[in-house]
């Protein structure tokens, strides 16, 4: 059993943590191999503490001392069909360094940043993640509340859990809208550009 210990990320952390979401990313040298581009998501990482991410729930993760991961979270909001704006959480990347991965880390970091997301009085959490890996920690589809993606979209990756009870009661025909850095169609070249510092 690894001795996790979760943290606030620092300011001297900042390299580090995208070079660990860069390779957790990089699904096991297939950029190298020329099997895929650029990965995204260390970019994301980048441009979100400058822009839509939340401090305090910025948190990374260490072994030994080392860094093995990260998870940061971003202020998104659903709009509702009567005009109302209510706030949400959302979160990712979450990185592991793949030696690390299937042993505790990436749950240690989602377990500490729901109770932070919670004392900080967070109503709900909303994010597109893995299906199958999600419930375990009490998110359920967001079609269950009767939100839509912005596009008036659902499926299973769309994923919801309130932190408050009650939280997303009367959000029913709302979208959800997130930062615009999640949209890579609209990134592509600032990513390119980005990642030719880490060869």
């Amino acid at each position: 059993m690894l001795d996790i210990v979760v943290r606030i990320e620092e300011t001297k952390d900042y390299r580090k943590v995208e070079e660990i979401t860069r390779e957790a990313f990089s699904y096991s040298g297939r950029i190298e191999r020329g099997e895929i581009g650029s990965p995204y998501e260390h970019w994301m990482v980048h441009e979100l503490r400058k822009r839509d991410g939340i401090k305090e729930l910025s948190l990374v993760a260490k072994v030994d001392d080392q860094l093995v991961g990260h998870i940061i979270c971003s202020n998104a909001r659903i709009e509702t069909p009567d005009g109302r704006s209510i706030y949400v959480l959302d979160f990712g990347p979450i990185s592991v360094l793949p030696q690390y991965q299937r042993q505790g880390v990436g749950k240690a970091l989602m377990h500490l940043m729901i109770d932070k997301a919670t004392s900080m009085g967070y109503g709900a959490i909303m994010f597109f993640g893995r299906p199958e890996y999600y419930p375990q920690f009490g998110f359920v589809e967001a079609a269950e509340y009767g939100v839509t993606d912005s596009f008036g979209g659902n499926f299973p990756a769309f994923l919801a859990m309130e932190l408050t009870k009650g939280y997303l009661a009367n959000v029913r025909g709302g979208k959800y809208y997130q930062s615009d850095i999640y949209d890579d169609s609209q990134n592509r070249e600032a990513v390119k550009d980005f990642d030719k510092s880490f060869r």
